[in-house]
């Protein structure tokens, strides 16, 4: 499968004589979904900004679609979706309206745009609220609104952070839908949230963030192997725990 996201050898962070992060590598493929995790601190929201290039390395790299943000500003942006933790909306724009922005600025057709606008808010039961603005909305239908932005374009990567904060059952499962179907179309999923359980049921691969490394990575087995569990055996808290010396589950 195609690297869809590399990060090799990265350190970074605000400071360049403090580094949070510290030769840290992983990649996201074509296909999968690969969760980020780690203890608050840990350095998956500066990994996240220097992918999003809002922060510059200090050494390393990172190359989406196979281009670094240097080689190709656009093309870098253009190749991914991001949805943060904090709903970030326009308080003059519609939901529609916000919808038809993310549209013009990857440069959706018309036709495409009605089609995947109408499918998401049928999904998001979100149709009565495609007309009103952001402060009529409670914080879980904010959260809905960035991810159809997010889900509308559909790029071939996708960095989410902390998605299912302030969704209901509801919003979550429908989340979990969609991001299940673009995986099946050959998208890339990197995803940071602290509920491991949920990362378990739907993540390929893992990437386990501690003091600013890499501590463990790969798929659930691998994981178990590095915390020094039987492979089959076990669960990704119980995983996590030991990796981050937290002893026996």
């Amino acid at each position: 499968m195609a690297d869809l996201l590399r990060v090799e050898k990265l350190t970074g962070g605000y400071s360049s004589a403090k580094p949070v992060l510290r030769e840290v590598s992983f990649e996201v493929r074509a296909g999968e979904m690969v969760g980020l995790i780690g203890l608050n601190g840990a350095g998956k929201s500066t990994a996240i900004k220097h992918i999003l290039g809002l922060l510059l390395p200090h050494a390393g790299e990172i190359r989406v679609g196979g281009r670094t943000l240097a080689e190709a500003p656009d093309t870098y942006r253009a190749g991914m979706a991001y949805v943060p933790e904090t709903p970030l909306l326009y308080e003059e724009l519609t939901v529609r309206e916000h919808l038809r922005l993310a549209a013009m600025a990857y440069g959706l057709e018309e036709a495409a745009f009605a089609e995947r606008a109408d499918e998401l808010a049928e999904s998001f039961d979100m149709r009565r609220a495609l007309d009103r603005l952001p402060s009529q909305l409670s914080k879980g239908m904010r959260q809905r609104v960035m991810m159809m932005t997010a889900l509308l374009v559909r790029p071939s990567l996708y960095v989410i952070d902390e998605p299912f904060l302030g969704l209901d059952p509801l919003g979550v499962r429908t989340l979990l839908d969609w991001m299940a179907a673009r995986k099946r179309e050959g998208a890339g999923l990197l995803v940071c949230s602290h509920l491991l359980t949920t990362l378990e049921a739907y993540c390929d691969r893992f990437v386990l963030l501690a003091d600013g490394r890499v501590r463990a990575a790969g798929s659930l087995d691998d994981l178990r192997e590095a915390a020094g569990m039987r492979r089959g055996a076990g669960s990704l808290d119980e995983a996590f725990f030991r990796l981050i010396g937290g002893g026996p589950a």
